[in-house]
């Protein structure tokens, strides 16, 4: 069995600092990359707050419009009507709400799978260097 030479030493320091480095590009680079889709993720979770809200305003200006009309008339058609649609809309808002707050949950903004990489590329280096 050949034993490697103390001379070549420097040069596989050298290749070894220079893998080094490119993984970490290739993190950053996935770490970005994952940061900018989870970016995109939140817009759209934002859109559905925004949208909630809308709902929700439309959803109390029915509802005002249908307690008026119930107290107004002393009848339950056009009151009755008016509480069912905006009792709809309403549940809708809440609906859309959630999805909203689901899409911007810390949880869902970590870049896990650059972690998961990172992680597996400590562990890949302990266990070559025997640490």
């Amino acid at each position: 069995m050949s034993h490697p030479d103390p001379r070549q030493a420097p040069g596989l320091l050298v290749d070894a600092l220079r893998n080094f480095s490119n993984l970490m590009q290739i993190e950053l680079q996935l770490a970005k990359a994952e940061i900018s889709q989870n970016i995109s993720r939140a817009g759209t979770g934002i859109a559905f707050f925004v949208i909630a809200g809308i709902l929700a305003l439309t959803a109390l200006n029915v509802l005002a419009a249908a307690l008026v009309a119930y107290i107004a008339a002393s009848g339950i058609s056009a009151g009755m009507a008016a509480l069912i649609v905006g009792g709809i809309i309403l549940l809708i808002a809440a609906g859309l709400f959630f999805a909203g707050k689901a899409r911007i949950s810390a949880s869902a903004l970590e870049p896990s799978r650059t972690i998961n990489n990172i992680q597996r590329d400590v562990s890949a280096v302990k266990g070559a260097t025997n640490v």
